[in-house]
């Protein structure tokens, strides 16, 4: 390299470092810098069907725990609270047999998230409109169909925690 040559090769590695300064590296540039915990309240449910706000808050929490580097604490006082409700839970026969049995039944579960920084700043809000279908017949129970759409919403919700507006 010449004289004239290294103020040059300077400069240009000065440009390219202060270009890439507010990018991160790795799979934690994906996520909201300074938030490494989340508080995450039993979701509160307008369904009629027992603890299906607790069963989907701890499908919530699993997947928060298993996808993203989060931890989930007990305190309000963490970096971020993520909050749910339930507003819809419908079970609906598509499909009968002659003894008016149902033979498919169609299970939908509507929920709406909301993820908020410890300074109160909306992260996400995100409404989450699922379903699954079900064949008695064949052994599945609402039950089971209730499950696959939690989950479903579960792996969601922590998904969407990577692409939050921040």
């Amino acid at each position: 390299m010449t004289r004239s040559s290294t103020p040059i090769a300077a400069i240009a590695l000065v440009v390219l470092m202060a270009g890439c300064g507010r990018y991160r590296v790795g799979p934690e540039g994906l996520y909201p810098p300074g938030i490494r915990t989340v508080y995450v309240p039993v979701f509160e449910s307008d369904s009629y069907r027992p603890n299906l706000g607790i069963w989907l808050t701890e499908a919530v929490v699993k997947q928060i725990e298993s996808q993203t580097p989060y931890k989930v604490v007990a305190s309000p006082a963490a970096d971020s609270q993520l909050i749910g409700r339930i507003l819809d839970d419908r079970k609906q026969s598509v499909a009968e047999n002659a003894n008016d049995e149902p033979r498919m039944i169609n299970h939908s579960l509507s929920v709406v998230v909301s993820w908020y920084a410890r300074d109160g700043r909306l992260m996400f809000q995100r409404r989450f409109d699922l379903g699954d279908t079900l064949v008695p017949e064949s052994g599945q129970s609402i039950t089971t169909a209730q499950q696959e759409v939690i989950e479903r919403i579960a792996r969601g919700v922590a998904g969407q925690m990577e692409n939050a507006d921040w």
